[in-house]
């Protein structure tokens, strides 16, 4: 049964999950702290997290990095902090998606499905190889010359979804949504600045890549056929 850990000091808040996650089949961990949330995670490993910000004690922003210190289930924040300060610090932290309270119940089972369903390693295709580097999509890693390359969540993210779509565009909008979420479809800076980084631990020859390509104005694709010589 695929576990869910819910953390979050409003008890109301706590109940409803508890109740309408749990008539949906999934088993659910509550935590009312971020020391709560941390110590359930490491005790029992959730395959998601649902998260508040405004815990007492540890900070939301602080829970996410600990879970980043040593898994990569999916993190979804859910919040009544709705500035942009606050999303950018949660996702930079290396949450998957922000939900600003109040939420429908519906919204919030959707993204739990889809991030569920990304977070699934493909059965037929447990690995991509090319001339330079293998992604193990089972290990959720790259190795390159025999060493694992270190990529932050989001860069793994990124990877992740191209490196499963071979040859397609993947368009900045759809790439946005999965990595990030509906509510950073304009970003495309984040691309950029996250592609750049991928392809300076990747790519042979960063500033001529042959793997992760851009298509001006649409997207990004990954061709494993183009090899080194």
């Amino acid at each position: 049964m695929t576990r869910l850990l819910v953390v979050d000091d409003d008890v109301q808040i706590r109940r409803a999950l508890d109740i309408n996650l749990r008539t949906h089949g999934y088993e659910i961990d509550l935590a009312d702290s971020g020391e709560a949330g941390l110590a359930a995670a490491a005790a029992n490993p959730p395959d998601l997290v649902l998260l508040d910000l405004g815990l007492p004690g540890i900070d939301g922003i602080d829970v996410v990095r600990g879970l980043r210190g040593w898994t990569s289930v999916p993190i979804v924040v859910l919040s009544a902090r709705d500035g942009d300060q606050h999303k950018v610090a949660a996702l930079d932290a290396g949450a998957d998606d922000y939900v600003t309270k109040p939420f429908s119940i519906s919204e919030l089972l959707a993204r739990v499905r889809a991030h569920l369903r990304r977070h699934q390693p493909s059965a037929d295709e447990p690995s991509v190889t090319t001339a330079d580097f293998v992604v193990d999509l089972v290990e959720r890693r790259v190795v390159r010359d025999g060493e694992t390359v270190h990529l932050t969540p989001i860069e793994w993210s990124i990877v992740e979804v191209l490196v499963r779509h071979p040859g397609r565009l993947v368009t900045q909008q759809q790439l946005l949504r999965q990595v990030w979420g509906p509510q950073y479809e304009s970003e495309t800076n984040y691309l950029r600045v996250h592609l750049a980084a991928i392809r300076r631990k990747l790519e042979p020859e960063p500033a001529q890549p042959r793997y992760f390509l851009t298509e001006p104005r649409l997207g990004y694709r990954f061709e494993p056929a183009l090899t080194s010589s």
